[in-house]
């Protein structure tokens, strides 16, 4: 929509072509104005009104026409038409001038054939010129030029209108339901009461009821009709009867749509409870809470969000969110006096001619105080203004006399305090104050109303707008004002948008309808203008397009309606949504400013260290401790009375020093030292344990204790026993522990000091030195007892971050040393993942924190090419963050046992403290009892094997104790009984109803007396009454228990009784009490009541300047004469005959009121039955009922009648202000509080996206579908067509061709109802075939696992049962069951569309999630009904107040209240039950009158539809939106996107074959390995990345089987960014995890690779061990047979023997002289030990001794391959003999290299 146009941003330079100058384009912006006045003045009765117009719109469409054809040839000229850099028709907004061009040579040339006469003056030839009101876009879209890129603009703008088309077909998919619902349960609506003997042909007027009633011709099932009249079908043609109805699909989507508008559906239901039974009512209230209260809301999530990002994009153009500038300048701080203080400076504002003095009194607080005072005295003598009809007129005049002198005195005054401001500060420094312009701006519109000429006419908005001042008195409502109202940029913006669509709408509306005479609604301009004003507001707007098709005819009204319900869904819901979107927009804080607040909220948490006002009252009093005489402790004298825990101090301290002391020498690293801060305080209370013998005896002991427990106990064992041991604890024991552990503080204290000190000196030093300072610096730190802390820290692994960093080095110049050798390359990878990605970010940050300053300058290079679009931030040191957790967490654990200690203080000094009813001591077993039944609570221990539907029913039933479930059923049906109450059918004569209330009354009774016995009431720490909920419970409990004691037979209206009846009617609200879920709905809403308030007065300063305006101008004049044909006042006398509205069916004459019934009334002079201004109160009433946007249009109309058409412009433009800026106020101040109290408003983009990611990976479920069956048989064919896409395409094309049968009623008489059942029938089967092929193809386990499959054989069951009932019966009950069977199949097409399944999770989760605040909403319902009974039960029906509408019983008191909810004439029925005598007679008791009571009718529907209408249901919109952004995040924007998680979805489903959703870690492996695209992890880049992966769920699961969810949350952690998502404690967890898991991955590696290293080594020199032995036997072998030539075998075999068992050369050589006979050998006995050196040396440079033929060794330098171990070469035993002589000398010469190389 923004213009892209080179030629926008030229100059006015020398080469610029003349169409592109700015003048000229300003020119024709301007002309495209005058174009569109002149269109609207472009019609038959504008003319006939104004002839002269007819001209002047001719020649002025004449110069506009040839300005823009010139324009247009111009630019044709400059640019090219086809040839070119920017041809004229390839630029989209060239053409859409060029088309404006034609539409106004096409109206140029009508208007001449309109002149000539050739064409009638009323000629639908008109809808020619609806085009040309679009040419005001050239006007305005130079403002929507934004500064960025096209892509990017065009990327949200597709984004938006992709969003937005999904949610119109999720819409149509919910009209298509309701619509073939309707038609099956209704059909038509033809039947109605008309006098006996009336035939169907020639019902007229007086034959049908007064007023015309629907009427159903079978009894019992609808309206019968009364005595002398009978239900006829009356056979009126469908343009009669009107276009709303349940005929066929068509009319019943239409019917539904404007019931889902909350416009006239309430009507249409009454039609339908009159003709068919009452039950199918319910049809309508679904239709409004899932169409209108949930569906439609679904847009304004979608305009919210896609606003969200625009704001994101266009951050530097709404940059600016700055507070309210009261002064320019600069601040200085100065004393004030109360301290120090910002105070403004001007310097650079020029000052005035006035003295010092003035300039003082300028400045002072008095002085705006007293401005502030006139102000608002002003505004009280102009509410004052008030008129009687009753009185004399002469009277009122002297008034308005009196109170125009005083409104004289008040101008001059303020014109007087401007002059003086001038004269204080000058003229220049008063006009740069935004404050200043609108005061002058008042102080002149004032002036000229004061002038009698003015006096009372539109200056008086100048008047009434003085109160806006009053907001300056208020800093919290002036500050909110500007969050809202000052970037006004947007909300501007979007007014002047609004405006515009208005007047462009109105003015097609004109030319489309202006040709249709007996249209009033779109005549005129003004006429049009109002009646799309009126579409926008949604008031009415079914009538004005309901007469418009009517007007147009039965032909063209189809397409009426399609453009009337585009209109209407684009400005009430789309427009209205950007206004909201806006709101929010403002309301949001600045993404820094979130982590401020969030910082600053964690402070704020939990760390209140006051008790209650009812408990600190007991240190009013004098101390009163327990005191008690130590009696075994060995003595002299007799020993004085001593409090009991006082004991127990000397022994505490020592035993907790002396474990300080064990702890201490336990620290060798920060890492221990965190962990043992964090236990501290829990070993306190273990060490507390041991001296718990001090709360439960009444002597001391003084026998030692002996303690021995590390600081950190990581065992499950120690943690299970401490856990176990901590639940053993009473009450008192527990409180003992808190007295001892805080007298012992000074310890607490002087020990975080000394750990401050302890991480000081461990981070920045890691020698020997280190311990020397520690014990020097513990040895300073003396504790109280006079001992000192010695510490024996041990030197090693000090500091463990060093040696982390030398392993990491060691390992990077591995991997440097592969790469460089080549050994190991890893190919770039083109598009790496997610996961990649961030473990490579999350190194770059490490190395940014400990490497040096080159390689972090290489780390930030590498993390900004990364990711360019989104760059990380580097947040502040992990250090850092965990000192500031730590600290909250120390605040709130110190707040809290605080708070113990001083309970136990007062417990201990005070006897009557926790004392219930100060009898009851704490250890007294009718308390403990009391107790026991109080706190009885039902809790799960062993885990069940049911579903998910199970755990939540097991999870329901541990919410509260079982006193409470007992009191919430009871209270329910007490509710019930109260119900069945009506003003005839009262409690005090009805038996039934008081053994109900007996049976609460006692109930409760018991509830009350257990809950005070076992807490208290008032003075103690859990006692009953200590919130509102005790003070409600208490005061329901009285009332009931006196009205039942009472049970009063007389209750005049008005009096205490009728009270005391209103009060039991709170009742209901007690479930609130009881249910905890319920109470926190309460308390999210009760906080937010400052912005609530804040909204509410904006909105009465509004109501209140209005409502002054309408009392000065409109007192008085808009009371008439009942009959329309007297005018004045004086002739108002007398009767006249009234004629009776019937119906609005157009039945005979309609206009011609003689046909009409009439009767005889006498003439009144009154105002209008429901509002008037002549008083301040009166004019706010009817006010606030337009702001509700109901009743305004009976306002507008009287007032255009009654004063004048040009002050219809007042009522105007308060319901645009009010409608499209107060409500929508309320709707984004409720929903950001909503955000707030849920903790999400403080969260960033990326922090809200991580957290919705989480739910929705929680609601992820694996694959049901089975694998492919192995082979190509019949049931892989099946299997692979029912896969297909075509297949599941035409499937859904069936669904849609099936339900498309119900388009009309299948009626049993019908001659439709066969042939489409029959046709269903076939469907059915074919259905019944597409289940059978996927049993085949998957078999009945594998079919039975998915839901859907599960829901489709259900379906088809069903659908195969009807086909027999059909067949057989072809009945009204078969004709139901089939409808039924193809409703049920119509839902399946949600499953089959992948958007339509998104958004209806949306729904069905937001339902869910808001039930208790549907409850919550029921039971205030339900509380109004009860009271309405009581109040209105028995009031006369009035103009809305009828026999369906009532409050005689509660159900119909609830279906009224429903209606108001939804706006339907709620002020109207408010009037009908305020009235009061004469017109009605006042009884004895209230169930005897038929009178109202105004003022209970007031607070009750006014408090009513503030509560419901205006909070309750934007906590709807609010879940919506917060779940819309849950389950239909946009692919870009989401962390793990849907096919992200589809991919990992089908990857599980591969490995896990048995779809059990587990799998052992060894299998994960392979589901990590076979991830593709985002989270693909390479092996062989990654693989530290997938080791740590491994390692992270092996680690967390103990090697057990990992679930479905727990490896993808696993792979979201890693592939996002922690540092922006992740909220601090949770970073925090986070980052200590994967600093384990690295340091744990990285000593195994280091473990694997030294293990490694030293199995080669050891394999290395086993080898050579083995290849020494076995050259050692082959060559005295060779010897054997080169020296023993003849030796015998047993010999030989004895050598070889010996060779084999590896014995020793020496052995060996006496063992071949014992087979030789004792011949000597030729060598030395050192042989070996020459032999040995000559291999170890062969061995040293690289050599190997190789066996070669003929069994000899020679000395190679070869590298020959590794001989096996345990191999031995084949050598030949014994040597040919003529060999021998070459063999010995070969030897010789051997032996000789061996020793010369030595």
């Amino acid at each position: 929509m923004a213009d892209f146009r080179p030629d926008e941003n030229l100059t006015n330079g020398v080469d610029v072509q003349w169409v592109s100058k700015p003048w000229v384009r300003n020119l024709l912006r301007g002309c495209a104005l005058l174009s569109v006045a002149s269109v609207s003045m472009n019609t038959p009765a504008t003319f006939q009104q104004l002839p002269q117009l007819c001209f002047l719109t001719f020649v002025l469409d004449i110069m506009l026409t040839l300005l823009y054809t010139t324009e247009m040839m111009g630019k044709m000229h400059f640019r090219g038409v086809l040839k070119g850099d920017n041809p004229y028709l390839k630029d989209h907004w060239c053409l859409f001038d060029a088309t404006m061009v034609l539409c106004l040579w096409v109206s140029v040339v009508l208007q001449v054939f309109e002149l000539s006469g050739y064409v009638e003056e009323f000629t639908p030839l008109s809808i020619l010129r609806c085009p040309r009101p679009l040419i005001m876009i050239r006007t305005f879209r130079i403002y929507l030029k934004f500064q960025l890129p096209r892509a990017r603009i065009t990327t949200i703008v597709k984004k938006s209108s992709g969003q937005i088309w999904s949610v119109s077909i999720f819409l149509l998919f919910f009209l298509s339901l309701y619509g073939i619902l309707g038609v099956q349960l209704f059909g038509e609506l033809k039947y109605h009461c008309v006098t006996n003997g009336t035939q169907p042909g020639t019902v007229t007027l007086e034959s049908l009821a007064v007023p015309d009633t629907y009427c159903s011709p079978h009894p019992g099932s609808g309206y019968s009709c009364p005595e002398g009249m009978e239900c006829v079908d009356i056979q009126l043609k469908r343009s009669q009867r009107g276009y709303s109805g349940f005929d066929e699909f068509g009319s019943s989507v239409f019917t539904v749509y404007n019931a889902a508008s909350q416009e006239g559906w309430v009507f249409i239901m009454y039609k339908t409870i009159d003709s068919f039974p009452e039950w199918r009512s319910v049809y309508f209230f679904s239709m409004i809470f899932f169409l209108a209260w949930l569906v439609k809301n679904v847009f304004i999530a979608v305009i919210v969000e896609t606003f969200a990002d625009i704001r994101v994009q266009f951050k530097e153009m709404w940059q600016f969110r700055g507070g309210p500038t009261t002064s320019s300048g600069i601040k200085i701080v100065q004393e004030q006096g109360t301290g120090w203080q910002l105070v403004a400076l001007n310097t650079r504002c020029p000052r005035g001619l006035a003295p010092q003095v003035c300039q003082y009194v300028l400045q002072s607080s008095a002085f705006h105080v007293m401005m502030m005072l006139f102000v608002l005295t002003n505004a009280v003598v102009t509410a004052t203004i008030q008129f009687d009809l009753h009185r004399d007129t002469e009277e009122y005049e002297r008034y308005r006399d009196l109170v125009y002198a005083i409104e004289v005195g008040f101008t001059v005054l303020f014109d007087l305090e401007v002059v003086f401001k001038v004269w204080c500060v000058g003229l220049h420094g008063y006009w740069k104050r935004s404050l200043h312009k609108f005061e002058l701006i008042l102080a002149i519109g004032t002036t000229l109303h004061i002038l009698p000429v003015f006096y009372c006419s539109q200056l008086t908005y100048f008047q009434v707008l003085r109160v806006v001042r009053l907001i300056k008195a208020s800093p919290s409502l002036e500050d909110f004002c500007y969050k809202i109202f000052g970037p006004g940029k947007k909300l501007g913006s979007l007014v002047l948008f609004t405006m515009s669509l208005l007047v462009v709408a109105s003015a097609v509306s004109l030319q489309l309808f202006c040709f249709i005479p007996t249209l009033k609604a779109f005549t005129t301009f003004p006429a049009a203008l109002m009646s799309m004003f009126q579409i926008l507001t949604q008031e009415g707007w079914v009538e004005v397009m309901d007469h418009t098709m009517w007007a147009v005819g039965e032909t063209y009204a189809p397409l009426v309606a399609v453009y009337f319900i585009l209109y209407h869904m684009f400005t009430a819901v789309i427009v209205v949504s950007l206004f909201v979107a806006v709101i929010l927009d403002n309301l949001e804080l600045d993404e820094d400013l979130k982590k401020l607040k969030q910082l600053k909220a964690r402070e704020e948490v939990g760390t209140k260290h006051k008790l209650p006002l009812r408990l600190r009252v007991f240190e009013k009093f004098p101390n009163k401790p327990h005191m008690i005489k130590p009696s075994k402790l060995p003595a002299d004298f007799p020993l004085p009375k001593i409090r009991q825990v006082d004991l127990c101090i000397d022994v505490s301290r020592s035993l907790i020093l002396s474990h300080i002391h064990h702890c201490i020498s336990q620290i060798y690293s920060i890492k221990c030292l965190l962990r043992w801060q964090e236990v501290f305080l829990d070993t306190l209370f273990d060490v507390s344990h041991l001296i718990l013998y001090c709360s439960n005896v009444t002597s001391l002991t003084c026998e030692p204790v002996k303690y021995d427990r590390y600081c950190y106990c990581n065992s499950p064992q120690c943690k299970q026993h401490i856990k176990q041991s901590n639940k053993q604890e009473t009450k008192k024991q527990q409180n003992t522990i808190v007295k001892v552990l805080f007298l012992s503080g000074r310890v607490m204290k002087q020990f975080m000091e000394w750990t401050a000190t302890v991480r000081m000196l461990l981070r920045k030093r890691s020698t020997a030195q280190d311990t020397k300072a520690l014990l020097s610096q513990a040895k300073k730190d003396k504790l109280e007892h006079g001992k000192l802390l010695t510490c024996p820290v041990q030197p090693r692994t000090i500091n463990m971050r060093e040696k982390k960093e030398r392993v990491t080095e060691e390992i990077r110049k591995c991997n440097d040393i592969k790469q460089s050798s080549g050994l190991s390359v890893t190919p770039a990878s083109t598009s790496p993942s997610l996961l990649g990605i961030q473990h490579q970010i999350r190194a770059d940050r490490r190395s940014l924190r400990h490497n040096t300053n080159k390689d972090a300058k290489k780390a930030l290079e590498r993390m900004k090419d990364t990711s360019q679009d989104n760059p990380p931030t580097l947040g502040y040191r992990r250090d850092a963050k965990e000192m500031n957790i730590k600290l909250l967490h120390q605040k709130r654990q110190q707040a809290e046992l605080k708070r113990k200690v001083q309970e136990e203080e007062l417990r201990e000094n005070h006897p009557y403290f926790d004392t219930p009813l100060f009898f009851l001591s704490e250890n007294s077993k009718l308390r403990l009892i009391c107790k026991a039944i109080v706190y009885a609570q039902y809790s799960k221990t062993v885990p069940t094997k049911g579903g998910l539907l199970t755990n939540r029913i097991h999870k329901l039933l541990g919410i509260v104790p079982y006193i409470d479930w007992v009191m919430i059923i009871i209270t329910i049906l007490s509710c019930v009984s109260m119900m069945f109450e009506t003003p005839k059918q009262r409690i005090s004569n009805t038996p039934s109803l008081q053994i109900a209330e007996y049976t609460f009354v006692i109930s409760m009774s018991v509830e009350l007396s257990l809950k005070i016995l076992a807490d208290g009431m008032f003075f103690t720490p859990k006692a009953l009454i200590r919130d509102f909920g005790g003070v409600l419970d208490i005061f329901i409990y009285l009332v009931s228990l006196i009205l039942l004691c009472w049970l009063p037979t007389s209750v005049p209206p008005r009096s205490g009784a009728q009270l005391l009846l209103i009060f039991r009617c709170l009742r209901p609200v007690r479930i609130f009490r009881l249910v905890p879920h319920m109470r926190r709905v309460v308390m999210e809403l009760l906080k937010s009541w400052k912005e609530v308030a804040m909204v509410s007065i904006l909105l009465l300063v509004l109501m209140f300047v209005f409502a002054s305006f309408g009392v000065q101008l409109f007192a008085g004049k808009l009371a008439r004469c009942n009959d329309p044909k007297i005018i004045l006042k004086e002739k108002c006398v007398g009767t006249f005959w009234r004629g009776m509205h019937v119906t609005k069916l157009p039945i005979g004459q309609m206009d011609n009121h003689d046909h009409a019934p009439k009767m005889l009334v006498p003439r009144v002079w009154a105002n209008p039955r429901n509002f008037n201004f002549d008083n301040i109160a009166n004019a706010m009433l009817a006010l606030f009922e337009v702001l509700s946007l109901e009743g305004w249009l009976e306002v507008r109309d009287i007032m255009v009648k009654q004063v004048g058409p040009y002050h219809g412009i007042y009522i105007h433009v308060f319901v645009f202000l009010g409608c499209m800026i107060g409500l929508t106020l309320f709707v984004g101040v409720v929903i950001a509080n909503f955000y707030e109290n849920k903790g999400s408003a403080l969260l960033t983009v990326e922090q809200r996206r991580w957290v919705d990611l989480k739910k929705r990976l929680k609601i992820a479920q694996p694959l049901h579908l089975p694998p492919r069956p192995d082979g190509n048989g019949l049931r892989g064919k099946f299997y692979d067509i029912t896969q297909h896409a075509v297949f599941k395409r035409f499937i859904a094309l069936l669904v849609l061709a099936n339900c498309s049968l119900l388009s009309v009623k299948w009626r049993v008489n019908a001659d439709s109802t066969i042939p489409l059942a029959t046709t269903s029938v076939v469907f059915t089967t074919l259905f019944l075939l597409e289940v059978t092929m996927k049993i085949i193809a998957m078999g009945l386990p594998g079919y039975w696992q998915s839901r859907r499959n599960r829901y489709d054989m259900f379906v088809t069951t069903l659908g195969v049962v009807w086909m027999a009932m059909h067949f057989s019966l072809q009945d009204e009950y078969s004709n139901t069951m089939g409808a039924v069977v193809i409703m049920l199949r119509f839902f399946s097409i949600t499953g089959k569309h992948a958007t339509l399944k998104m958004l209806l999770l949306t729904v069905v989760v937001s339902m869910l999630k808001s039930f208790f605040i549907i409850a919550g909403m029921f039971l205030l319902m339900l509380s109004y009904s009860l009271a309405g009974v009581v109040l209105f039960g028995s009031v006369k029906y009035g103009e809305n107040l009828s026999r369906h509408a009532n409050f005689s019983t509660a159900p119909k008191a609830l279906s009224v209240l429903f209606r108001m909810i939804t706006g339907e004439d709620w002020n109207k029925i408010m009037h009908d039950c305020m009235i009061s005598p004469p017109i009605c007679t006042v009884g004895r008791n209230y169930w005897e009158t038929d009178c109202g009571n105004s003022t209970a009718a007031l607070f009750f529907f006014c408090s009513f539809y503030i509560i419901i209408a205006y909070i309750m249901l934007n906590l709807l919109v609010a879940i919506i939106l917060e779940n819309f952004s849950l389950f239909y995040s946009g692919e870009e924007d989401a962390l793990i996107s849907y096919s992200d998680l589809h991919n990992f979805q089908i990857t599980w489903s591969m490995v896990d074959i048995n779809r059990r959703g587990v799998l052992p870690v060894r299998k994960v492996k392979f589901v990590l390995r076979l991830l593709r695209g985002r989270q693909e992890v390479d092996l062989e880049k990654d693989k530290l990345l997938f080791k740590h992966m491994i390692h992270e769920l092996e680690r967390l699961h103990n090697g057990e089987d990992v679930t479905f969810h727990e490896v993808l949350i696993m792979l979201a952690y890693r592939s996002v960014d922690i540092s922006k998502c992740l909220q601090l404690e949770e970073l925090l967890a986070r980052e200590e995890l994967e600093y384990v898991i690295e340091e744990e991955v990285a000593k195994q590696t280091i473990r694997s690779w030294l293990d490694k290293c030293l199995k080669r080594s050891r394999m290395k020199a086993q080898q050579q061990s083995n290849m020494i032995t076995m050259l050692r036997a082959n060559q005295w072998e060779d010897m054997r047979a080169l020296l023993s030539p003849t030796s015998p075998v047993p010999a030989d075999l004895q050598i070889s023997r010996a060779a084999s068992e590896e014995m020793s050369p020496r052995e060996m050589d006496i063992l071949a002289r014992k087979a030789s006979g004792g011949s000597p050998l030729m060598f030395h006995e050192s042989w070996d030990d020459h032999q040995e050196g000559d291999k170890q040396r062969c061995v040293s440079q690289g050599r190997r001794l190789t066996p070669v033929s003929g069994g000899l060794v020679h000395r190679t330098s070869a590298i020959y391959p590794r001989i096996s171990l345990g191999h031995r070469p084949n050598v030949t035993r014994r040597a040919p003999f003529y060999a021998t002589s070459a063999i010995v000398s070969e030897v010789t010469d051997w032996w000789k290299n061996t020793h010369s190389q030595k």
